[in-house]
């Protein structure tokens, strides 16, 4: 959990958080804030969307009008 987060995170890692607000357990994500600088708090709804730009970044261009 949050010591892994850290791990990675120290290793040059991004990390990614979400929202205690969102979360059905606010534990998790409040310990994984404490443990380490997280780089996006998210809700669980714009995590899938913000993975999918991280690895396709050149198909936002597709979605724009």
């Amino acid at each position: 959990g949050a010591s892994g987060l850290a791990r990675i995170k120290a290793l040059g890692g991004l990390a990614l958080v979400q929202d205690p607000q969102s979360a059905e357990s606010r534990t998790m994500p409040e310990a994984a804030i404490a443990a380490t600088e997280v780089d996006r708090v998210l809700t669980l709804a714009e995590i899938a969307p913000f993975l999918n730009e991280l690895c396709h970044p050149s198909q936002r261009l597709l979605h724009v009008r």
